[in-house]
């Protein structure tokens, strides 16, 4: 299935324009989400939510409208093609004013919703790759503005490979300082060397030269599709026994240890052991494997059923 693009428009870095379409880089989901629903606790039913008007009851999407409240009770019915018309073409563009070294802006700025901007047909294909390659050599980013889902939204644009990703920005004034907590943090005077030491040496053995964030994986699905199992099954979920860690009350020692069991290189430190051997999560299958196993025992419950009833 061909992917959807959330927004289109333009990019415009002084006089030069470029077509654009917009992807969000979020892939929503990675098949292996399991939703829960919300129950009423005496029946299990599910509980529902419905539109409804106070004189006609229940209603359908397409039967609702937007409506600003201009006096109690009283509205003006307003039609979204009437918004898209009161926007200009700056409204309809990524508009950049400036470009800064990358790194100049902090990730803490960051919201969390990222793009990934394409050239929309080929008379976009040339000005996308001068700039994409432009910032690419010169390690520059650039920021603008660009109204999204009806709001202005300052936006970071960085390059990605042979892509440019465009990230919402927030605000200065919607990011609390670093100042608000210092206080917070005591002031311990100077470290040990050997304090200091050692815990570079901890950090260094856990240093991983080809890092892949791919390797983490979402465990808490693979939990909970066990719980679930179990659930459906009837039985209990029995917790593994907690790993009993040696007592460590002193810093020092808390630090030579680790070094000890830093494995270099890896990135990672060698697992706590129980009974001799490294304890490990039991494999789990993902939400569809939790689906299959019920939809299978409810297949051969209906069988049973209809032999006695034959």
């Amino acid at each position: 299935m061909a992917i959807r693009s959330t927004w289109k428009g333009y990019l415009k870095v002084s006089l030069v324009s470029v077509p654009l379409r917009a992807y969000t880089a979020a892939s929503g989901s990675d098949g292996r989400a399991i939703a829960l629903n919300q129950l009423h606790a005496p029946c299990k039913s599910r509980i529902q939510y419905k539109k409804t008007c106070p004189i006609h009851g229940e209603v359908t999407q397409d039967e609702i409208v937007s409506g600003y409240e201009y006096a109690k009770g009283q509205y003006a019915v307003i039609d979204p093609d009437e918004i898209d018309k009161l926007r200009s073409e700056s409204d309809k563009s990524i508009n950049i004013d400036s470009f800064v070294k990358a790194g100049e802006v902090d990730p803490l700025y960051y919201s969390g919703q990222t793009y990934y901007l394409l050239p929309d047909g080929p008379i976009g294909q040339k000005p996308y790759a001068l700039i994409q390659q432009s910032m690419l050599d010169d390690e520059l980013h650039g920021v603008g503005t660009v109204v999204l889902s009806n709001r202005e939204r300052l936006v970071l644009l960085r390059p990605i490979e042979n892509l440019i990703a465009m990230t919402v920005l927030q605000h200065e004034s919607q990011v609390k300082k670093p100042d608000l907590f210092r206080d917070e943090v005591v002031d311990i005077g100077q470290p040990s060397k050997q304090e200091l030491k050692l815990t570079k040496q901890l950090l260094e053995a856990l240093i991983q030269p080809d890092f892949d964030l791919a390797a983490y994986k979402d465990t808490y699905v693979e939990k909970l599709s066990e719980l679930i199992e179990a659930k459906v099954e009837g039985k209990e979920l029995v917790s593994p026994q907690a790993t009993r860690e040696p007592q460590i009350i002193n810093l020092m020692d808390a630090l030579k240890e680790s070094v000890k069991r830093a494995k270099p290189g890896s990135g990672r430190t060698a697992p706590a052991k129980t009974n001799g051997r490294a304890s490990a999560a039991k494999p789990s299958g993902p939400a569809r494997k939790v689906a299959a196993s019920a939809q299978t025992r409810a297949a051969k419950k209906g069988d049973a059923r209809r032999k006695r009833s034959g």
